[in-house]
């Protein structure tokens, strides 16, 4: 059984091309999801699965471009996979034509584990949350883990990354959505120093992300001190390039890696259709990549 839930866009969910941005995406399968555990209609209203989840890690795939509109956009969230001690919900962002079709914004998945906030620790699913998200389960595919290797770290590619207050969640921890717009900021750095400056209309800002991978490994705290992000050009192709950006402690004994992120990017014309950079664009990221 899939759970619908009708989501607003907010003019401040635009980025410099008008479009709704990618953070704002990952915003709206929060409040899908927040939904589904709150809802009376959902049938799965838990207290422990509403009030003990984090987010492992999410995939987005961005189909198509959202403007600003004042009708809610539509979010179909399911449940794909019940594991021991995780599950899967996979989502699609979408608005629903005259002739019943769908506009798809994007499709989702995020892997969400159990939690135990006073005791700072996952915990397994009991048999009766098992069988309330087995309700939900529809068809989809989970997410397949993928090898990472940490970032090539150069001084071109270091962020310092700033908790603000208004960054964590009722329980002290950075919220999910927040960790994207860490990466985001890390990487528009990272691109502006490869860059210098952008000249009007160089078209160089025309960049969309297509897809968009997260893992949340340890949960970041605000503090004073700022945490670091390192983020490395992995690969550079005709039309698109891929980012890789990590998270990191390093003011204790011991360095902590907090999350990580691999980013596809891909340069568009004024239409929004895929095109190849100019060299002066291209050749700073292919002199970026690390060797293998």
């Amino acid at each position: 059984m899939r759970h619908v839930y009708e989501c607003p866009v907010r003019w401040a969910d635009l980025d410099l091309l008008g479009h709704v941005n990618n953070v704002a995406y990952v915003d709206f399968l929060q409040e899908a999801r927040a939904d589904l555990f709150r809802s009376h209609r959902s049938g799965l209203r838990a207290p422990e699965l509403e009030e003990g989840l984090v987010v492992v890690s999410t995939q987005v795939r961005y189909r198509e471009s959202m403007l600003l509109r004042f009708e809610p956009v539509r979010v179909e969230v399911w449940v794909v996979e019940v594991r021991a001690a995780s599950f899967t919900l996979a989502y699609e962002v979408f608005d629903e034509r005259p002739d019943g079709t769908r506009a798809v914004y994007c499709t989702a998945t995020t892997v969400m584990a159990p939690y135990v906030f006073a005791e700072e620790r996952p915990r397994r699913l009991t048999a009766e949350e098992k069988q309330a998200l087995e309700r939900h389960r529809d068809e989809g595919a989970a997410p397949e883990p993928r090898p990472w290797a940490p970032p090539h770290r150069t001084e071109v590619g270091h962020y310092p990354v700033h908790v603000r207050f208004s960054d964590v969640d009722v329980y002290g921890h950075v919220n999910n959505v927040t960790y994207v717009e860490y990466f985001q900021e890390a990487r528009i750095a990272v691109l502006a120093r490869l860059w210098g400056e952008v000249p009007a209309g160089s078209g160089r800002t025309s960049v969309v992300v297509a897809q968009a991978e997260i893992d949340h490994l340890v949960p970041m705290l605000h503090r004073p001190e700022p945490y670091d992000a390192f983020t490395q050009v992995v690969h550079v192709g005709n039309t698109s390039v891929v980012v890789e950006t990590e998270v990191v402690d390093r003011c204790g004994p011991n360095e902590v890696r907090h999350a990580r992120a691999r980013v596809v990017l891909v340069f568009v014309d004024d239409d929004g259709r895929p095109r190849r950079p100019e060299e002066s664009v291209r050749a700073p990221l292919v002199a970026e990549v690390a060797p293998a």
